[in-house]
């Protein structure tokens, strides 16, 4: 059970390792850009700005969660928005009820989406493949349908929120203050990410992607792991719902319906899965490209400009086909294996 076989393993088995100085600039830059984006805002006066990086910050960090069970543990989830939706409404309903406490909004969405995670992941890991799909989406339909019938919470309608996280010492209800909040919790999740999938628990995870039979018939505890790095990647997504409630002072069902945890694969393949940088990357591209057709105002004949902006989502879908069919390892993922290549 040594952790020298599975490195020699995965050196066989598995892609080329990320480059490590376009890794390191390719963080510096994201780092700079994102520090910076209050002040750019502020001098342009184009609040408007400081939201979007709000809402892209927050969607990478779901994404980073799902890529972690996705990319490398290749566990595709088909519900994974459902835990977004949890820290959500966790966030909505202790509100609705008068209690603001951030501490409490977190350590109600922690608990409930740890325990959800806990009981579907010990049901579907069971299995893999299709049926892996169609558990964790059967799961996530449910408590889908169960949001939907809280007449009292809103239902279909959805729940405005009353009040924002409260943590005593700072609270969430000045954009600046959330904007860095999400950044600092972006910034610790992908350098514990780092670590984590470079470590003994990430290269046994990266080693049943490769070969499970493998691992098994070499006495790891398989099921063990891949339990944990699945209730994991779900709290992560825990926490970005409950930021995206107190950034968009609302939460709906919508937030953890299948199509919801369609869009975060997307984001992640489009980045580059199972790599470190490439859900953000994805979730950048994806957000910024939904806001640049849905607002698109360039006069062109034939009312064509109108049905960019009234099916955007049929344009993001050949974009996302091309992209697909001509950079097989996503954005991200092709700019490493390129530079790999050149090395």
């Amino acid at each position: 059970m040594n952790t020298h076989i599975i490195k020699e393993y995965l050196a066989k088995h598995s892609p080329s390792g990320t480059s490590q100085p376009i890794q390191l600039i390719a963080v510096i830059l994201i780092v700079t850009l994102l520090a910076l984006m209050p002040v750019v805002a502020t001098l342009t006066e184009q609040s408007f700005y400081l939201t979007i990086v709000t809402r892209i910050m927050i969607f990478s960090l779901a994404a980073l969660g799902l890529n972690l069970i996705l990319g490398f543990g290749a566990m595709v989830s088909l519900g994974h928005a459902m835990y977004v939706g949890i820290g959500a409404y966790s966030v909505g309903i202790l509100s609705f009820h008068g209690i603001g406490s951030g501490w409490a909004h977190l350590g109600i969405a922690l608990c409930v989406g740890t325990l959800s995670a806990l009981l579907v992941g010990a049901i579907s890991l069971r299995v893999t493949g299709v049926a892996f799909i169609m558990i964790t989406l059967a799961f996530a339909q449910m408590f889908y349908f169960l949001v939907v019938g809280l007449r009292e919470y809103g239902g279909d309608d959805g729940l405005p929120i009353s009040s924002q996280s409260n943590f005593g010492i700072f609270s969430l209800t000045n954009p600046t203050t959330l904007y860095y909040t999400v950044f600092a919790i972006l910034m610790v999740t992908l350098y514990g990410f780092h670590r984590l999938v470079n470590a003994r628990f990430g290269m046994l995870i990266r080693g049943c992607k490769s070969n499970q039979r493998r691992m098994l018939a070499l006495g790891f505890p398989v099921f063990r792991y891949k339990l944990t790095a699945y209730v994991l990647s779900a709290q992560v997504c825990v926490v970005a719902g409950v930021l995206l409630a107190n950034l968009t002072r609302f939460t709906s069902p919508s937030y953890m319906s299948w199509s919801a945890s369609g869009e975060l694969i997307v984001m992640v393949v489009l980045g580059g899965i199972g790599t470190l940088i490439g859900p953000v990357v994805g979730a950048a591209t994806w957000l910024i490209l939904e806001e640049l057709l849905t607002s698109f105002r360039t006069a062109l004949p034939w009312g064509i400009d109108a049905m960019i902006r009234d099916y955007w989502l049929a344009v993001f879908g050949i974009l996302i086909i091309v992209v697909t069919l001509t950079l097989k390892h996503g954005l991200y993922g092709t700019l490493l294996r390129r530079r790999e290549h050149k090395q």
